[in-house]
């Protein structure tokens, strides 16, 4: 079991539920949207925000967006060490730095005592594209052995300084690499790390990117908190993250949809159906099994584990609940009586 930290009022790491992560894509000088989408983020299941913090106009708006949002913030910080002590005055509640790239041993030393004196954790970030070039030539380009060589530099200097209070993360945009950097960092410290596979792409790819590498980490055990890393709207991180843990039983918050292939018996459009059903499920947050499934033939028994779910047939479609048949519907009424049984729920 990791170390556990707290980030505000969320815990990470110690047995504590992983965490969802995202970052806003707004400029951060301009609180109202900022804000706006901090709230929107919340709203879609995010725990945890981050905003980029690249000067000075960014860092003064930190103490403005942190009256207003009720999700820990965290702030990402490059290379001006001074960003970082004046967004932990403001009210930070986490810092997101590369101590190898803030500059000397003194001001690494200025941000783990400011962080130290407020109670704010410090994630390293190790990323692929920003390793240190005597890694680089070492190992001969980005490898998972690179990579953690690298965190455990940076968390000696910020030991050096009494500062423990570490989330780590490796990061790579290879699935194989950033998993296999994970897995070996996981064996060699017990310090909370923060998953994400970086930049994915856009929505499609990157998700999938996401599932098989954070996933699978997840699946292994390893993992405390995670971004999903997408070329789109911030929200679509976070529905993703929710999916992925979902899918690994990880999460019971919210709905679960399982609906099955399209096959030669399918008289309706299934994928319109299952696609409908999604949709309105998002404004649904019970912990429910929902399913969507092609015929009446098997349909109600293959699903029989869902808590309700509609099976569709030649002009009429079957409403049932836990594998028994509630009624009969016409096709075009199956997902409104669908919905008016999940309300009972």
């Amino acid at each position: 079991m990791t170390k556990q930290i707290h980030i505000g009022g969320v815990p990470i790491g110690g047995g504590a539920p992983v965490s969802i992560q995202s970052m806003c894509n707004t400029p951060t000088e301009d609180v109202e949207a900022t804000v706006a989408q901090i709230h929107r983020l919340e709203q879609a299941g995010c725990d945890i925000i981050r905003v980029a913090v690249p000067n000075k106009e960014a860092a003064r708006a930190v103490g403005a967006i942190k009256e207003r949002i009720s999700i820990p913030l965290v702030v990402d910080i490059h290379f001006d060490y001074r960003l970082a002590l004046e967004a932990v005055a403001a009210g930070a509640d986490k810092v997101r730095i590369n101590p190898g790239n803030i500059g000397g041993e003194d001001r690494v030393k200025a941000v783990a005592q400011a962080c130290r004196a407020k109670g704010v954790p410090i994630r390293i970030g190790v990323n692929g594209g920003s390793l240190e070039k005597g890694l680089l030539e070492k190992y001969g380009g980005v490898t998972p052995e690179a990579l953690v060589e690298s965190a455990f530099g940076h968390i000696a200097l910020l030991n050096k300084f009494d500062f423990d209070d570490i989330c780590v993360s490796l990061k790579s945009s290879d699935v194989r690499t950033t998993m296999a950097a994970y897995r070996l960092m996981s064996e060699r410290s017990g310090y909370p790390l923060h998953l994400g596979v970086t930049e994915t792409g856009t929505r499609r790819m990157g998700v999938i990117k996401s599932a098989v590498g954070i996933g699978g980490l997840l699946g292994f055990g390893i993992g405390d908190t995670l971004r999903v890393s997408l070329s789109a709207d911030p929200v679509e991180e976070v529905y993703a993250a929710r999916d992925i843990l979902k899918a690994l039983g990880i999460r019971k918050d919210g709905p679960d949809l399982i609906s099955c292939p399209t096959c030669g018996r399918t008289k309706i459009d299934l994928i319109g159906l299952a696609e409908e059903v999604e949709r309105r499920l998002q404004a649904v947050d019970k912990p429910i099994t929902v399913a969507v499934m092609g015929c009446v033939v098997n349909g109600p028994g293959e699903a029989s584990a869902a808590d309700v779910g509609i099976a569709g047939g030649d002009g009429v479609g079957l409403l049932f609940r836990k594998g028994e048949i509630v009624k009969k519907v016409p096709q075009e009424r199956l997902v409104d009586e669908l919905f008016a049984l999940i309300d009972t729920l």
